[in-house]
């Protein structure tokens, strides 16, 4: 006998349909804008020394297939590794052809990514806060600007959502499948930056916090949102397994060097001396806090996220008082809360800071911005006041956007950027374009050689943009006999290789390489003349 299916089920069923593919849509709608963001003129902006180091490590691999993990400098493999098939694909093999467009793709590709990645926490986070965190997360000022940098961090932000997603979705399934995701996106994470160790504390305290509350509760009745945390231990154990062979797989360079699994505890120690020691990167406690809230430097302008912090702080609310969005599951926004307010702490905590790790709990942050969206949204009485909340949420979101234009294309290489550090300046782009043409007038290429000089090796990352010649020295010092065809040389040395050389050296140009960081550039005279007589004309 055939069942009947009440007409209203099956229009539930429909609209709960229909508003699963609106959300799909807008969110892939939302990813694929915030790919736009972070691939248009990649090669605008200078290479940063850490840029320049990551991509000759990378030509070792990309030419000879050899990677090595050291646990003093560089970070984990995935970046190098995951850099392979993008290279492969536009077709560059070797350092003449490699582009620093291509590097950049792969945390671009990443932080697009994490986008995609709301769908694995959707239901709890609600259909509303999910679009909002998305949008948010696409037009976020630090993810789209670090999201252009070929370093580590955009993609262990990836990984920790990938992972704290899967773990989700297990949660909710009990399916041993995403068992096995959580274990490949922890073993990602390891592999990929040593600081992965923060983010795990912060994940444990928050789950401690939140098992320990709900303990509290357990003599209420149980809903949606207030379940039991219920685990097998064989999926963990499944997963676990898995986190540990992906690890190894990495650190090993693919079976091929047996100790780098045993490198990557030994890091900590170079780590932990670096974290607590002398170094230039030691700052105040409030260092990220002045970036987000509010950044002024010289005669620049004001720099603020503020827009941020306050959606931040209302997403918090909710995570406190979880009836103001019923949508969302209380324990997921308390637990990214909670995570993302200790990680924050820790790192400020920390003396060793550069800006780009405030994406690990800026992170955090974005998707508490995207609850506190739909929480200020659900909570407006009134046509009128919604109206009015709408407004202001334009206005907070638009005033993103703008620090985002500012951040990534108008002012990129600017000091007066909040994540602008010890960055290269524009002005060296102009020496190598000098440089790559007077190599180019040389009529004897295969002599052709480049002497770099400069006090305490600090050429980075010149290594970088002259990686194509072959015969190219670097000093610390001025050598007995530093003579080259092209010669770039730090001011602090006052080397006069022109007077020295009574003039058969010309000092042709000076170039500011990063705030304070000055080279003289030497050119022989012969070769001099060669390239002034391939320069334009007036009167051609």
């Amino acid at each position: 006998m055939k069942r009947l299916v009440p007409e209203s089920a099956l229009g539930q069923a429909a609209g709960t349909d229909a508003m699963k593919w609106q959300l799909t849509i807008l969110v892939c709608m939302l990813a694929v804008a915030a790919l736009v963001l972070r691939v248009i003129d990649l090669d605008r902006r200078p290479m940063h020394a850490d840029e320049g180091v990551q991509g000759l490590k990378f030509i070792e691999l990309l030419e000879n297939g050899k990677y090595r993990y050291d646990p003093d400098e560089y970070h984990g493999p995935t970046l190098n590794y995951l850099t392979l098939p993008v290279a492969w694909l536009r077709g560059e093999h070797n350092r003449q052809a490699l582009t620093e467009t291509t590097l950049r793709l792969v945390p671009a590709v990443f932080g697009a990514g994490l986008v995609l990645l709301l769908f694995m926490v959707s239901d709890g986070l609600g259909r509303s806060a999910t679009v909002s965190a998305a949008l948010v997360t696409a037009i976020s000022p630090a993810l789209v600007f670090y999201g252009r940098y070929y370093i580590h961090e955009t993609l262990l932000v990836f990984f920790t959502l990938a992972f704290l997603g899967a773990c989700w979705r297990y949660l909710q399934t009990k399916r041993w499948g995403w068992a096995v995701a959580a274990g490949a996106a922890f073993g990602l994470m390891h592999a990929t930056k040593e600081t992965f160790v923060l983010e795990l504390f912060a994940m444990s305290v928050a789950l401690a916090i939140v098992i320990v509350t709900a303990h509290k509760k357990q003599n209420a009745p149980e809903s949606p949102g207030h379940r039991a945390i219920r685990i097998r231990w064989l999926d963990v154990g499944i997963g676990l397994v898995v986190a540990i062979v992906v690890s190894v797989v990495f650190y090993t360079s693919f079976f091929q060097y047996w100790r780098g699994p045993v490198d990557s505890v030994l890091t900590y120690f170079p780590w932990l001396r670096r974290a607590g020691g002398a170094s230039p990167h030691i700052h105040p406690w409030w260092f990220y806090l002045e970036r987000l809230a509010f950044f002024k430097r010289q005669s620049g302008p004001v720099w603020s996220e503020a827009s941020l912090l306050v959606l931040t702080i209302a997403g918090i609310g909710v995570a406190i008082r979880p009836g103001l969005l019923p949508s969302a599951n209380a324990r997921l926004v308390r637990f990214i809360a909670i995570y993302s307010i200790v990680l924050a702490g820790v790192y400020s905590a920390i003396s060793y800071k550069t800006p780009w790790c405030i994406l690990g709990f800026y992170h955090g942050f974005v998707l508490l911005a995207g609850v506190g969206v739909a929480g200020l949204l659900a909570n407006c009485r009134t046509n009128l006041v919604r109206g009015v909340c709408v407004a202001v949420l334009a206005a907070l979101l638009g005033h993103l956007g703008f620090q985002t234009w500012r951040t990534a294309y108008a002012q990129p290489a600017d000091r007066r950027n909040p994540y602008v550090y010890a960055h290269s300046s524009m002005d060296l782009l102009r020496l190598v374009d000098k440089v790559n043409a007077i190599a180019r007038a040389d009529p004897n290429p295969d002599r052709f050689a480049i002497q770099i000089m400069a006090p305490g090796g600090d050429y980075w990352p010149l290594p970088w943009y002259f990686r194509k010649y072959r015969h190219t020295g670097w000093w610390s010092e001025i050598p007995e006999n530093p003579y080259a065809p092209v010669m770039v040389v730090g001011a602090k040395f006052h080397a006069d290789l022109d007077e020295k050389s009574e003039k058969r050296w010309l000092m042709v140009g000076f170039f500011e390489s990063r705030p304070g960081v000055f080279f003289e550039l030497y050119v022989e005279l012969e070769l001099w003349k060669k390239y002034v007589e391939t320069l334009p004309r007036d009167d051609d």
